[in-house]
């Protein structure tokens, strides 16, 4: 075979080559704003569908956008006037706490304590490593340095947190308030004899992403809300503070409400602060709540939202949260039953035509 223009076409083929690696290097740049603007898409999407419904009430859309957006500012205000002080309170508590926390560590009967409710585990020997090895750190000044660097980069990683929701809620507004021009202008884009289906199918996915993220919060409200209940009626410490991290892991799918319940057990089985048994409580409770979220609240809730398969969901949530962290562990699962759909319904009846 013999080619013309060799030159032509290794000029051709190198700025090919150049123009992909330049498309890839600038979406690798702004992969934090494609984050924030993915996370701000997934929000409003799950606003549309009350939005929606309030359209078939008979409300023009503006209107219906308001309501929603003051009905969520209103929701998100009177948690943070009710939680917020009852969390600075027990804040305080701890903070005050402290020194007598620091005072049992500082003798060795917690140690024994330990050992009697712990007798296979040797405790001693691992609190002597654990002493080694601070007074190490602490006599080490490029160490120290090490630490000082550290809070300032947890401070700077704080104050971009801050940032960051602060651009997704703007963007979130701005997002729900054209996401109807938004679908009609990528409608547009499409030719006009698949227009109607590609609309179709459009809706059905961004309804069912919507329905999810209002699944999703429900759940977490479900878990915070009896956990605050429970909590407080078993003494444990902190309950507010315990309660709004029970809701904060309950938004991520499949591992969050477990990795909570852990760390509401750990914190509960601090000394000092909580005990064995209240701890024991609790950990029976929440194996008692999982089982009930998920043969009960989840089928129920979920049910309407997204049917994926068992394991399409944990493959979806494990590859999610691996690309793009918990953001991805959130829209693994909407985003595998949109894949689903496609396939159902174009991939499968192409199929069946030939």
């Amino acid at each position: 075979m013999k080619i013309q223009n060799a030159f032509r076409l290794g000029l051709v083929g190198t700025l090919g080559v150049g123009v992909g690696l330049l498309i890839l290097f600038s979406i690798a740049s702004l992969s934090t704003i494609l984050t924030w603007v993915g996370a701000a898409l997934f929000l409003a999407l799950g606003l549309d569908p009350a939005v929606a419904w309030l359209e078939r009430r008979g409300l023009p859309r503006w209107s219906a956008i308001l309501i929603v957006i003051a009905g969520v500012a209103g929701v998100v205000a009177a948690l943070l006037l009710a939680v917020i002080p009852i969390i600075v309170d027990q804040v305080g508590q701890l903070v005050e706490q402290v020194p007598r926390i620091v005072a049992r560590f500082s003798t060795n009967d917690w140690i024994a304590d330990l050992q009697d409710q712990f007798p296979l585990l040797q405790v001693e020997e691992i609190y002597d490593s654990v002493s080694a090895a601070a007074i190490d750190f602490v006599s080490n000044p490029e160490k120290l340095s090490e630490l000082a660097g550290g809070v300032w980069q947890v401070a700077i990683a704080l104050g971009g947190g801050v940032f960051a929701a602060l651009i997704v809620v703007i963007l979130t507004l701005y997002f729900t308030a054209s996401l109807g021009a938004m679908k009609r202008g990528v409608y547009q884009l499409v030719p006009a004899s698949r227009r109607a289906r590609f609309a179709d199918l459009t809706e059905q996915i961004t309804q069912s992403v919507g329905r999810y993220v209002m699944g999703q919060v429900t759940l977490g409200a479900i878990n915070g809300a009896l956990s605050f209940v429970f909590l407080s009626a078993i003494q444990a410490p902190f309950p507010a503070v315990l309660a709004f991290v029970a809701f904060v892991f309950s938004l991520v799918p499949l591992v969050g409400t477990l990795t909570g319940s852990i760390v509401i057990v750990l914190v509960c089985l601090l000394p000092g602060l909580g005990s064995p048994l209240t701890a024991l409580v609790a950990a029976i409770y929440y194996l008692v709540y999982m089982q009930v979220e998920a043969y009960i609240l989840s089928p129920r809730i979920m049910n309407r939202a997204v049917k994926v398969p068992a394991a399409l969901v944990v493959v979806a949530a494990l590859a999610g949260g691996a690309l793009l962290g918990i953001l991805g562990a959130l829209i693994a699962i909407p985003v595998a039953a949109s894949l689903l759909l496609l396939i159902k319904q174009v991939v499968i009846p192409r199929q069946n035509e030939r």
